[in-house]
């Protein structure tokens, strides 16, 4: 069942939607990495942005970078699920793709920040998200100067931003601190494998072996 969106409305019978935010230095995309390499039949959603691509990524794997003429062009055409705009930049998901994984029954994660969470639960409310918190802002604003790809002046902004994004943790479902990286995925697998063992979904999943634990009651059952 859609609503007006096209969005599922029955859980039961599609995957799950995962939102996962964090600001931007938190490991938010390494942790989802991971996640998607342990666990089966879960997918990222890749995103559309407006920004240049950086020397190590990926277009199709890590965004589809497309020019903002483009991206205006689907937002037009109602092809975004949802967008933002940061740092002078858009960022949208394709509703097409995500729908499409949602009925084949994979559970899809999405990598967006606080104003694509508050768009995707407004018109999915069945989503399931996530906020991945640094252990401080110290060792946040370290990781990103680890990275030696902004500027001074970039990372001043990031570190207000992550402020920002932060602010906004009591709009989500789970919070992750990742101060050790193995002991966050853990806590990310859990709560994946525990959204997937709730009664709709297993009913769903296993809906042929509970039709034939129960065949016996049924034939039993007085007229």
């Amino acid at each position: 069942m859609s609503n007006s969106d096209g969005l599922p409305h029955d859980a039961s019978s599609a995957g799950t939607l995962f939102v996962v935010s964090a600001p931007s230095g938190a490991g938010k995309t390494s942790l989802v990495r991971q996640l998607v390499a342990r666990v089966p039949n879960i997918q990222v959603s890749v995103s559309h942005t407006t920004r240049a691509r950086r020397p190590k990524e990926i277009e199709g794997e890590d965004y589809h970078f497309v020019d903002t003429a483009k991206f205006e062009q689907l937002l037009a055409a109602g092809e975004m699920l949802e967008h933002a705009q940061v740092f002078d930049h858009y960022y949208g998901t394709s509703r097409t793709g995500v729908l499409k994984q949602l009925d084949a029954g994979v559970d899809v994660v999405l990598e967006i920040d606080w104003q694509g969470a508050q768009q995707i639960r407004q018109r999915f409310p069945a989503c399931v998200s996530l906020e991945v918190f640094p252990p401080s802002l110290e060792t946040l604003d370290k990781r990103l100067r680890e990275r030696a790809q902004d500027s001074e002046e970039t990372i001043a902004r990031r570190m207000r931003d992550a402020v920002e994004e932060m602010s906004h943790f009591r709009e989500y479902d789970f919070l992750i601190i990742n101060d050790d990286f193995e002991t966050a995925l853990a806590d990310l697998i859990t709560i994946v494998n525990a959204e997937r063992l709730r009664l709709p979904q297993q009913a769903a999943r296993h809906q042929h072996r509970i039709d034939a634990l129960l065949a016996k009651l049924d034939s039993t059952s007085p007229p």
